[in-house]
């Protein structure tokens, strides 16, 4: 009787030991070969199931903790937790740079860097801190000292890069796409090209190559590594390793194509947003864009300040509904509008009718919300008209907060609804504050209640700066948004800040002109009263040539009287208006000309200048540098 030699367990759950050889069973009517005694171990059914069972049970696991990355690092993380040390002491993980996206198509020879490797590495000084090559702690196993991937062991750092050359042992590894053994012909030869000529691997099978492989092409390859006093890698340990390339391959693929459409949706969003908002005078604005969630990270909420003729300035904040790629495209042909139609210089009412014009033409269920505001730094006012958005809160100087009363009005897109435009007074020092709806509304709190708090927000704010001075603009933009609390964001948010300075009547000088051959000659005397007074002098002859050549081409063209207004602030305003809708536009004179050279000289003189059509005409406008203007008394009409 043959005695059985004991089943001892492997030290690791999940790795079945080496299987033994059998003697062959005799073919039938075959003679008989006597052979030498040799102890067989019995066949145990119940470990083996056991083993598949728990292997079967670690894929699951690994697929699922792999599934669970979003972008590229958390999934290269989660194959490198999830087979170290269960299956494999190391591993180490190669990724195409740059990996191809989408249909890009490949280039040979194409790299492959190491993006992460991991290991189990302890120290008999610290045996419960094990860190992995990303300076990460990996899991051990108690009573385990193993120390791989260091100079004392028989395996070494691998390369950062690897170029795989078509026709190469490694590129054909990687074109036949499944897992191989590190001591199989292939792989011999492929590892020194993947790790380098001077790194070596554990001898026999302990170690495995598996090529990444995506939905279109090998995008990577992984290498799984077990130490020489652990049992060896068995054949169905290469189902394993091919299950997990194959997860961590497609869930690499639909990160980079995420990333990708991240980036591009960010991109769209950021360039329909102004990257710097314009510095008009008697007005400074802040502004401050959150996107949502990550889920819904795309929106339509948009902001905006147009200058216009008059030293006026436009500000708008609209909210496309929906939160995607559409709603931002439909955000950024509605922004484009409203720029057009405020060049136009239309009431804020006639603005909204268009847009909703514009919106109904895009499609019949494209909705948005816009508020449209008209600044006039001269006459202290202010005009708005709303479509359905939420109303916009004036901070007085003294810390009062106050609701604007504005006519809701319906959202654009509606079709068939008028628009009510209503003036209001802006105080020198006030600040009127546009925002969208995700300020102020969420799952927990209604659109009104968000409002209140808004408003107390504000008020308490202004009240610590006390009842002269009005908080700093960026700072009061960055203590609204504390108003939103932690916790992910249900909408967007556009916020737009507007400080009122105004113009003070002593600093504006304005006249009208008979269109007649004495109006250059008027306006010059009348320009250089003005700067006597405003004590430029200095300006005189610049301001007198242009103003000269100014009221004469509008002069030429103009049936109705010519006005000129001048402005003094920072700099020196000069805006000359006429009823005639050509822009002059600028061009070289040919020595014989008489005309031709009046804009040339303004180009040259003048720190800026431009020309804005009106619906009554146009107005033609430049500016000079000035000294800190003194105080003065009025300019006389």
């Amino acid at each position: 009787m043959t005695e059985h030699p004991p089943s001892h367990e492997g030290r690791q759950p999940l790795v079945a030991r080496p299987q033994e050889r059998t003697r062959p069973r005799q073919e039938a009517g075959a003679s008989a070969v006597p052979q030498p005694a040799v102890p067989s171990p019995a066949p145990d059914p119940a470990g083996t199931a056991r083993r598949e069972g728990d292997r079967l049970r670690f894929v699951g696991a690994a697929t699922r903790r792999i599934a669970r990355g979003i972008d590229l690092d958390e999934i290269v993380l989660g194959l490198c937790r999830a087979t170290v040390p269960t299956f494999s002491d190391a591993i180490l993980v190669y990724l195409r740079d740059p990996l191809p996206v989408g249909d890009e198509r490949p280039v040979a020879p194409f790299v492959l860097r190491l993006r992460r490797t991991d290991r189990l590495r302890l120290t008999d000084d610290d045996p419960e801190n094990a860190l992995g090559a990303g300076g990460l702690p990996v899991q051990v196993t108690e009573g385990v000292r193993l120390s791989l991937l260091d100079p004392q062991s028989d395996v070494l750092p691998a390369a950062e890069l690897c170029e795989v050359h078509a026709g190469g042992a490694l590129s054909e590894v990687l074109r036949g796409v499944r897992p191989v053994f590190g001591d199989s012909a292939a792989a011999r030869a492929a590892l020194p090209e993947l790790l380098g000529a001077d790194r070596t691997v554990p001898s026999g099978h302990r170690a495995i190559l598996a090529p990444l492989r995506g939905r279109r092409r090998v995008i990577g390859a992984a290498v799984f590594l077990r130490r020489p006093d652990r049992s060896a890698f068995e054949s169905n340990d290469l189902l394993v390793a091919a299950q997990l390339a194959t997860h961590t391959a497609l869930g690499i693929d639909k990160a980079v194509l995420y990333g990708r459409e991240a980036y591009i949706a960010d991109e769209l969003q950021r360039t329909m947003l102004p990257e710097n908002l314009p510095q008009p005078t008697g007005v400074r604005l802040a502004s401050r864009y959150l996107p949502a969630a990550e889920t819904a990270r795309v929106g339509g909420d948009w902001y905006d300040a147009i200058p216009l003729p008059g030293s006026r300035v436009a500000l708008v904040v609209g909210d496309v509904m929906g939160h995607s790629m559409t709603s931002a495209a439909i955000m950024g042909q509605l922004r484009t509008t409203a720029q057009t139609l405020a060049g136009l210089d239309l009431p804020p009412q006639e603005v909204l009718h268009h847009l909703d014009e514009q919106a109904q033409r895009l499609g019949t269920d494209r909705m948005a919300t816009c508020m449209y505001a008209v600044y006039d730094p001269v006459a202290h006012r202010i005009t708005i008209a709303n479509a359905g958005h939420p109303p916009p809160i004036l901070l007085h100087l003294g810390g009062r907060a106050e609701v604007l009363r504005v006519p809701p009005g319906a959202p654009i897109g509606v079709g068939g609804v008028d628009f009510e435009a209503v003036e209001l007074d802006a105080p020198a020092g006030a600040t009127l504050l546009l925002y969208t709806d995700g300020l102020v509304e969420s799952r927990l709190r209604d659109v009104w209640t968000g409002i209140e708090q808004l408003r107390e927000r504000l008020a308490a704010t202004a009240q610590l700066t006390g009842p002269d001075h009005a908080p700093p603009l960026e700072a009061l933009c960055d203590d609204v948004l504390d108003v939103l609390g932690p916790g992910d964001r249900d909408d967007d948010i556009a916020l737009l800040a507007a400080r009122f300075d105004g113009i003070a009547p002593s600093d504006v000088a304005y006249w009208s002109l008979d269109p007649e051959d004495a109006a250059p000659g008027r306006a010059r005397r009348l320009a250089r009263r003005a700067l006597a007074l405003w004590d430029l002098e200095e300006l005189s002859d610049s301001v007198e040539l242009l103003i000269s050549e100014v009221v004469t081409n509008a002069v030429r063209y103009a049936e109705r009287p010519v006005t000129l207004r001048l402005l003094r602030t920072d700099v020196l305003r000069c805006e000359v208006g006429d009823d005639s809708p050509q822009l002059p536009r600028q061009r070289r004179a040919r020595d014989t000309d008489e005309n031709g050279r009046g804009l040339f000289l303004v180009n040259r003189l003048a720190r800026r200048w431009g020309a804005t059509r009106l619906s009554s005409g146009k107005v033609v406008w430049f500016e000079l540098t000035t000294r800190p203007p003194a105080v003065v008394s009025a300019v006389p009409q």
